[in-house]
């Protein structure tokens, strides 16, 4: 019994992309992991996902990256545009770079991440287990599950919520409106449609710039399928703001296309959230991902801050598992990402959206494109801009009680 390891078994509550990306590393590491989710399928919604730098070693060291190139791409630059399609300023992507980034839409990755996982024999993945209620005491933390055969205890040493911005699991933890921070009063309309962008001369993600008619245009699929996403007028219906949509595509995109121009593939409404639970600890409870704090899409800072959960996670709990920690490095775990959400992902998130459309941006957006411009020519400088994902990472091992060679920390 001396020799037993701390962490037998973790239930992980959502299979979204954070959810069974720490499935994979936990179950490879030979912790029994249960991953329940209450949907009857997996996401098939081909929202747009770009995974920076940070996340792609993340999903290197799960062993999938090799997967996610085979079907993504990696995308030639990013750009900021005028409405009438003029160049602004841009920064190339290094395609010698191994840790460039890849494009794969979330439903793709996400079942090509449920193949490795179920892949694994201590691993399973059990839909239509819909988490209804929690409980926890000195040994182990519980969910009570609806199942298609009626209402059931699953029991774990941890629980790792990683269900979405609607996360049961936070909302037992703090109740249903305790989700700190602010719903913004802008209106997103987020499309996937086929149409060539390209032969207007854009490059594979744009962002474009105007007070009113803004818009951010990204390839996410090898075959011609774009993400399109705009703004609308604050306040109107699901059914209104669809209804509008090819009035505004005409209104925004090249070439002014009507609805026989385009195919279009998916619209979905929604608002733009910047929230961040109090703790992502309770107990044997823990909070990853979009279920422990949200941000705008602008700059993909919310899948990215998602999976840099996934990294400090891991890391702590391998920590744990090797006798390296005792579980107080799991309270580090919850003040470390907090820390990073509040002084790098909410502000950058609010400064990438703002850049686009806000007037009084403007000086803050001039600046950033001089910056941008001295980067095509400064090759240390664009290492730089690249690597920037990597500091929402950070390292524990200072952290730690152990160093791997022994030597106590006082």
């Amino acid at each position: 019994m001396a020799n037993q390891k701390p962490i037998r078994k973790i239930i992980i509550v959502g299979a979204g992309p954070s959810g069974l990306l720490l499935a994979i590393l936990l179950a490879k590491q030979g912790i029994e992991v249960e991953l329940l989710d209450g949907a009857t399928e997996l996401d098939r919604n081909p929202r747009a996902a770009h995974y920076a730098p940070s996340a792609i070693r993340e999903l290197r060291r799960a062993g999938v990256l090799d997967d996610i190139k085979k079907d993504g791409f990696i995308p030639d630059a990013v750009c900021w545009r005028e409405i009438d399609g003029t160049y602004l300023a841009g920064l190339k992507t290094d395609m010698s770079d191994p840790d460039a980034m890849q494009v794969l839409p979330l439903d793709r990755l996400v079942k090509l991440l449920n193949k490795h996982l179920t892949a694994l024999p201590n691993a399973e993945v059990k839909m239509q287990h819909k988490v209804v209620g929690i409980e926890q005491d000195e040994n182990e933390a519980r969910v009570r599950v609806e199942t298609p055969e009626g209402v059931k205890m699953f029991s774990a040493d941890y629980i790792v919520g990683a269900d979405g911005a609607n996360s049961q699991i936070r909302r037992s933890l703090f109740g249903d409106w305790e989700f700190p921070g602010e719903t913004l009063q802008d209106q997103i309309i987020a499309t996937n449609v086929y149409y060539d962008f390209h032969k207007f001369g854009y490059l594979d993600s744009n962002f474009i710039c105007h007070l009113e008619n803004w818009y951010m245009v990204a390839k996410i699929t090898t075959d011609g399928m774009w993400r399109v996403t705009y703004g609308d007028k604050w306040g109107l219906s699901n059914e209104e703001y669809l209804a509008r949509q090819p009035q505004r595509y005409e209104e925004m995109l090249p070439g002014k296309p009507k609805p026989g121009d385009y195919k279009l593939v998916g619209a979905s409404p929604y608002k733009l959230h910047q929230r961040c639970a109090e703790k992502f600890r309770v107990g044997r409870f823990l909070l990853i991902a979009d279920a422990a704090h949200l941000c705008n899409p602008f700059g993909g800072l919310g899948l990215t801050g998602g999976i840099a959960d996934v990294t400090s996670l891991y890391d702590c709990l391998m920590a744990m598992q090797k006798g390296l920690a005792d579980d107080s490095i799991l309270d580090k775990y919850s003040e470390v990402r907090i820390k990073k959400w509040k002084e790098m992902i909410d502000p950058v998130s609010r400064a990438n959206f703002r850049r686009i459309w806000a007037e009084d941006a403007i000086p803050e957006r001039d600046e950033f494109f001089t910056m941008c411009k001295k980067m095509e020519n400064d090759e240390e400088m664009q290492k730089q801009g690249a690597g920037f994902t990597h500091l929402l990472n950070e390292d524990f091992s200072p952290y730690f009680t152990k160093q791997p060679n022994g030597t106590t920390v006082a």
